[in-house]
């Protein structure tokens, strides 16, 4: 919204004349809006002639030769644009437009310019940029006090002091008023002791450096935020860490801070970050009271039931949710739900792990390694952790390790609990006849299984197995390809094949 310019790549494109500008310009300003040709006339001239809608019509051929792309339309005697229009805040708004409309205009972007300004300054309360908008400024009483508050949080209390008395000599030699009501509370508190200023929590995890794929499931989710978004996946497959990466992208996005919260109690933890502690009541609606008007970017990791979110959403607020099972139940999410990485992911991210001329020799042998496990990244991790302990250590080493029947004997290695972790976690998690079910199908070798061969290989009946194997489905213990139809992922085999009381204890 400064000057009209336009660039198709990194070619500038030419707008024509100051006149054709403004009739672009008065239809971005009214994006999506129709306006007639008298409408148009009377923004673009104070004083038209009877030449002007011509003159009008010629401009509207040209900008749709200049710009094609442009969803220009005519209709009745009118024009439409629709179009993506933002404010980049760098130049004078309508650089180079003329006349009463769009001086109007001129104005009106200039005050939402502060407003804005003002807003992300009173969120981020930094010193320094305040007090280069207060120079700018100086008789704009909202930021001298957020200056002032600025001050007192970094225990500079005389000088926010000053400000206010600054402050006060400006505005009676200025304008001969007395400060407002905002700045003498600010003053009053700070003489008191008692000025209070909101909690910004900051609690997202840092990311993983060596974050590895999942492109389109983060497109998708940078395109849903601020609405729900729901990650689902089996131990292992990385939720978490896809959580928290999406949650460093978009936190210039919640400019009121970032809440992790992991166990059941939700609202309680939410309300805990921003200050309230011990409260009692709903919960729900009080952390709503507390978040209306606010930006939090919310993950909640390793959601346990559905209830314990579903009244939390508060509109402008983003919600990351990650969970084994993905919940139905719960309206307005959108949910992701992952698996190992591509194969060449899962390559990319085992070369980030071990020195890629260590494996570079053997990539076959690699390549089996990672469908062991299925190419999720937590174990691809630990298997890459431990080859490059051993410096001496090729991959077929490790391969051979991985396949000896007895590596899960009483003596449990601490790498293989850590690579079959996951699984582990899982296999609690089951029932008795969850794991019976997938205990056969380790011992058959099968890789993919229908209805009626998991009866038979379980000896129960259809009807009984057929929920059973719904069950393990909705925590990716098997994957659904049809109706009655399911692969067992080779991750799951190998651990139900070799699993024994010293690992699961």
């Amino acid at each position: 919204m400064g000057p009209v310019r336009a660039w198709r790549d990194d070619e500038e494109i030419d707008l024509g004349p100051r006149q054709q500008r403004a009739v672009l310009a008065a239809l971005l300003l009214n994006n999506g809006l129709r306006l007639s040709n008298e409408q148009l006339v009377r923004m673009v001239w104070d004083d038209p002639t009877p030449s002007a809608v011509m003159a009008l019509r010629t401009y509207m051929y040209k900008i749709r030769k200049a710009i094609p792309e442009l969803d220009l339309r005519s209709k009745d005697g009118g024009y439409t644009l629709q179009a993506e229009v933002f404010d980049d805040c760098r130049d004078e708004p309508l650089a180079g437009l003329t006349g009463s409309y769009f001086e109007a205009h001129r104005v009106r972007l200039g005050n939402e310019r502060l407003r804005c300004r003002e807003i992300f300054l009173e969120r981020e309360l930094d010193v320094l940029e305040l007090q280069k908008h207060v120079a700018a400024y100086p008789l704009r009483e909202h930021p001298r006090a957020l200056l002032m508050r600025a001050l007192y949080r970094d225990g500079r209390q005389v000088e926010a002091l000053e400000q206010f008395h600054e402050m006060r000599a400006l505005l009676n030699d200025e304008l001969g008023l007395e400060p407002g009501p905002e700045l003498r509370e600010v003053h009053e508190q700070i003489l008191r002791g008692e000025l209070t200023l909101p909690r910004r929590p900051e609690q997202l995890p840092p990311g993983v450096e060596d974050f590895t794929g999942r492109t389109a499931e983060i497109e998708q989710a940078l395109r849903t935020l601020p609405r729900t978004v729901g990650i689902a996946g089996m131990h292992g497959s990385g939720k978490t860490a896809l959580a928290v990466h999406i949650g460093h992208l978009v936190k210039h996005r919640f400019p009121d801070g970032q809440i992790f919260v992991r166990g059941h109690d939700v609202a309680n933890e939410l309300l805990r970050a921003v200050g309230v502690e011990n409260p009692v009541g709903d919960k729900a609606a009080l952390w709503r009271e507390k978040a209306r008007g606010k930006r939090f970017l919310v993950v909640v990791d390793d959601l346990q039931d559905a209830a314990s979110v579903r009244d939390l959403h508060v509109p402008g607020s983003g919600l990351v949710l990650t969970s084994v099972r993905r919940w139905n139940e719960l309206s307005g999410v959108t949910w992701l739900t992952i698996a190992g990485l591509s194969v060449p992911e899962a390559h990319e991210f085992f070369g980030k792990v071990v020195d890629p001329a260590r494996t570079a020799e053997e990539p076959e042998l690699v390549a089996r390694v990672l469908a062991r496990v299925s190419h999720l990244p937590t174990p691809i991790r630990v298997l890459g952790g431990k080859l490059s302990s051993r410096p001496r250590w090729t991959v077929a080493m490790l391969l051979r390790q991985m396949e000896r029947g007895t590596v899960l004997g009483e003596a449990v290695p601490s790498d293989c609990r850590a690579v079959l972790a996951p699984m582990v976690e899982a296999d609690r998690q089951l029932t008795g006849e969850q794991r019976h079910l997938l205990d056969c199908f380790a011992r058959q070798g099968a890789e993919v299984v229908d209805v009626c061969e998991a009866a038979r290989l379980s000896g129960g009946d259809i009807s009984a197995v057929e929920p059973l194997m719904e069950a393990l489905a909705d925590v990716h213990l098997v994957e659904p390809l049809e109706l009655g139809r399911y692969r067992v992922p080779s991750y799951v085999r190998i651990y139900f094949s070799l699993r024994s009381p010293a690992l699961t204890s």
